[in-house]
């Protein structure tokens, strides 16, 4: 796949009284806050709003005005009231904006309607999140699973025109692009790029669930990073693998999973894998493009939900993830497979750090690490070592030294701790491997194959 080109600003004019009339890399953002009352909102508006500040300066567009705007009821035809769709409008103007991001979910009339009241494009939550999206696919899937969704959604906006043969810019078109084409035109070109996106990520998702395959005959354990976006997923996963996996202090960093194999305090091997960033209020239409890429979480042996404790909102953001992995399949049954990962403990004040290093200390299920200067990571891998040590057990196979066979497929399918030649010419391997594998194992060698436990280490050869 061809590298993808920088993305860069464009001002673009689409037809007269349409379109922007100002930059479309200056962006006023305005954060629509319901007056529910409800509460789902653990967040502050304020914090809401620096999110979504957060996504827009992602995409390196420049913010030029900011605010949040109370809603009482939604408006049918802009969602929020008109005396407040006239004072955004004169703000537009006045920093000569070519963006409207509106941090909530508009209907396809709301946006046209928003955009002819303002002269200037709007982008809604869903909009945003998949510009970054588009921007930061770098894998094949990735970038089909991303632009799948893309155009999903742009098809069910009829209104709207489709630019992405013609963008400006590294996304999806939103921010770019030649503006109003005929909407049968419109239609059919979309549907005919979402059967061809749906044939080759079949074919991907094929490929992948064959790597899948592959990689369990290899008797590593998988071991995933979940986690709010920007709570330090990748750094930590750079600092245990020595990776130079994209860590910055940016949401959405990381959109491909990357995997490495790491070693245990005591020798054992897993695959460490890092995912997509969750976010509160993803759109369902992202969660279902990112099923596949997911996955690797379903399947994992052990999931680490990284959290950033330094973050005030850090229980809103846990719920969030917790929400979003509930949609994916893992609810409480699974909950035994989670680790919770307290990162950046070098940002807590002093009190702070040892009231959460207290209340780690009491939960099994916790602990407290800092991927920066490295606090807390050698309890994390003792505390992952000891988890996966409930499903797996050590065994002791006696081969006579001319059994290649036998030995390759200890080597294929458990996880070879030890070979010791002994005097008679055998050779014992020590491996580790769960229950499952162990029934093969015992059909295949019966008595030369025995478990280890403390007594056998303790006797006598």
């Amino acid at each position: 796949m061809s590298a993808r080109k920088p993305a860069r600003k464009a001002a673009v004019t689409i037809g007269e009284g349409d379109g922007p009339s100002g930059n479309t890399g200056i962006a006023v953002v305005v954060h629509v806050e319901p007056k529910s009352g409800t509460a789902e909102n653990a967040r502050s508006a304020q914090s809401r709003l620096d999110e979504a500040l957060g996504l827009t300066r992602a995409i390196r567009l420049m913010v030029a005005h900011s605010l949040i705007v109370p809603l009482a009821a939604p408006k049918p035809a802009t969602l929020i009231g008109s005396g407040k769709v006239e004072e955004i409008a004169a703000i537009v103007a006045e920093q000569d904006a070519g963006l409207v991001i509106v941090n909530a979910q508009l209907s396809p009339i709301q946006q046209r309607n928003l955009e002819r009241a303002w002269k200037a494009k709007v982008l809604d939550r869903t909009g945003l999140i998949l510009e970054i999206f588009g921007e930061r696919a770098s894998t094949r899937e990735g970038t089909l699973q991303v632009e799948l969704a893309h155009l999903r959604y742009q098809k069910s906006r009829l209104v709207r025109s489709w630019t992405h043969l013609e963008r400006q810019r590294g996304g999806f078109g939103f921010l770019g692009g030649p503006g109003e084409s005929q909407i049968e035109a419109d239609r059919r070109l979309i549907q005919e790029r979402i059967a061809r996106l749906e044939k080759q990520l079949a074919d991907v998702v094929k490929t992948r669930g064959l790597h899948r395959a592959g990689r369990s005959r290899v008797p590593y354990p998988v071991v995933a990073l979940v986690g709010y976006t920007n709570a330090g997923k990748s750094t930590l996963f750079n600092r245990l693998t020595n990776a130079q996996v994209l860590a910055k202090d940016m949401l959405f960093a990381t959109l491909d999973p990357t995997m490495r194999v790491i070693e245990l305090p005591h020798g054992r091997k897993i695959i460490l894998s890092d995912t997509v960033g969750f976010i509160s209020d993803l759109p369902t239409a992202l969660i279902a493009a990112f099923r596949a890429t997911l996955e690797e979480v379903l399947a994992a042996d052990v999931i680490l939900h990284v959290r950033d404790v330094s973050h005030p909102e850090t229980e809103a953001q846990a719920q969030d993830v917790l929400t979003v992995l509930e949609e994916l399949g893992i609810g409480e049954a699974n909950r035994e497979h989670l680790l919770e990962v307290w990162n950046k403990a070098d940002l807590l004040e002093p009190l702070e750090y040892a009231q959460r290093e207290a209340s780690a200390g009491r939960r099994p299920d916790c602990v407290l690490v800092s991927s920066v200067d490295g606090t807390g990571l050698d309890d994390l891998l003792l505390r992952v070592e000891k988890r996966l040590g409930r499903t797996a057990d050590l065994y002791s196979v006696t081969l006579e030294g001319s059994d290649g066979k036998g030995l390759a497929w200890l080597h294929r399918r458990c996880e070879v701790i030890s070979r010791r030649d002994l005097k008679n010419g055998n050779m014992r391997i020590e491996v580790r491997m769960d229950a499952d594998r162990a029934g093969q194992a015992k059909a295949l060698f019966g008595r030369a194959m025995k478990k280890v436990t403390a007594a056998s280490l303790a006797a006598p050869e």
